[in-house]
């Protein structure tokens, strides 16, 4: 999907070893903020009204993931509603704050 509305709504939390000061192609640890001794998460995920550090673009409209592939396991395990035909109401709820339609399974 290429709405990001996940990437505004929800803070992007992870286990603080999936950083590239750990581990090789991980997650850029500039882009990141220490929650607690075992946690980080992305800037701005953490805050109201801001998003993900690394999604460029405008929310709700057309965005990309600058860090794609080295995004976080939280959003490499995150699915978009539908996807391989199961809805995910986390999703719908991110996308009805930008008053997106919630994506639903054609009969």
């Amino acid at each position: 999907m290429s709405c990001g509305a996940c990437c505004v709504v929800f803070r992007a939390s992870f286990y603080w070893a999936e950083g590239d000061d750990t581990m090789e192609g991980g997650v850029p640890v500039h882009l990141t903020v220490n929650v607690n001794a075992f946690r980080r998460a992305m800037r701005q995920t953490n805050s109201q009204d801001q998003h993900c550090i690394a999604l460029y673009g405008t929310p709700g409209q057309k965005v990309q993931c600058t860090i794609y592939e080295h995004r976080p396991s939280v959003c490499r395990d995150f699915e978009p509603s539908l996807t391989a035909g199961i809805h995910n109401p986390r999703c719908n709820k991110a996308r009805a704050i930008f008053g997106l339609e919630p994506l639903y399974q054609n009969s």
